[in-house]
């Protein structure tokens, strides 16, 4: 099998975003570089929020200022709004990644705007590059299989968005399973909705294992035809706006799925557990990933 699936490396926004301990920059930046030389060539590197909100994110423009600019890699910045996208393309991120709730309940708690008005806010960002330049803009749909305070999130309900998010130009839009609620079963048939309701636009998954689904969820995709997922260096992540929402899939967990089955994901597994173990010392925890507890097979 000679397929490549791309992962998108989420560890240092969503990873961290979660976390009780809030890392200085210089640490940030180590995970990053670590991650860049384990095989990361999509990295979801800051977030664009408000500190005092999320203050795990402070110090983005510090951290992409650091960074020498990379042809081989993509840095991705989170934007919630105007304000968030002026200060992506200040900073000089490769790609601004627009996140939208596919709830009002989640919506306003997380971003204290309702789904409409993210929407217009997305609407006006691409309006905006479109004028005046800016990195290429993907978007991430919320809760999009289940919210914690609206509760089932109708399949009708987020195809809307993805339709409109399409009809945009959008070029790569990402189902957010947020809080860990799918099964592998709804995940082939949303994945099949926003193909048809969005046929231009790449699709993205992006899965939390609260509940022990989100391999499952990902091989699902996989055989739905999806060739992006998000995933996060040693199972790290969460919302803080989320109860009991736990980590992002692995990525070391997910590069072992993948690689065994014989697809082609870029990684290197044994950097990669390495790096996972490195920062589960930095943030004094175990990881969550059973391939950084477990090791690789066979054994190297």
């Amino acid at each position: 099998m000679s397929r490549r699936i791309e992962i998108v490396e989420v560890g240092p926004r969503d990873g961290l975003q979660n976390e009780s301990a809030v890392l200085e920059t210089p640490q940030k930046l180590e995970f990053i570089r670590r991650l860049e030389a384990a095989g990361a060539r999509r990295i979801e590197t800051v977030s664009f929020v408000n500190p005092r909100r999320v203050p795990q994110m402070a110090g983005a423009e510090e951290i992409m200022a650091e960074l020498a600019p990379s042809n081989a890699v993509s840095r991705i910045g989170l934007v919630l709004n105007m304000r968030g996208w002026d200060r992506c393309v200040a900073a000089g991120c490769d790609e601004a990644n627009v996140v939208v709730c596919a709830t009002d309940g989640f919506g306003i708690r997380n971003q204290g705007a309702s789904t409409a008005e993210q929407m217009q806010a997305l609407a006006d960002i691409v309006a905006r590059r479109k004028t005046e330049g800016g990195p290429p803009i993907t978007m991430t749909l919320s809760v999009a299989f289940g919210c914690p305070f609206d509760g089932e999130v109708p399949e009708d309900q987020v195809i809307a968005l993805v339709r409109e998010a399409g009809a945009l130009g959008v070029p790569e839009i990402a189902l957010a399973d947020t809080i860990g609620v799918a099964d592998p079963w709804m995940v082939r048939r949303r994945v099949e909705a926003a193909r048809r309701a969005a046929p231009d636009a790449r699709l993205r998954m992006h899965f939390h294992d609260t509940r022990n689904t989100g391999l499952a969820n990902a091989y699902a995709s996989v055989e739905a035809g999806v060739d992006v997922l998000d995933a996060s260096c040693g199972g790290l992540g969460g919302c803080p706006f989320a109860p009991n929402a736990t980590g992002n899939i692995g990525t070391e967990d997910l590069v072992y799925m993948l690689e065994r089955a014989g697809f082609e994901t870029g990684y290197d597994l044994a950097a990669l557990i390495e790096t996972a173990q490195w920062m589960a010392g930095v943030l004094g925890k175990p990881p969550t990933a059973s391939v950084s507890r477990a090791g690789g097979f066979p054994a190297s």
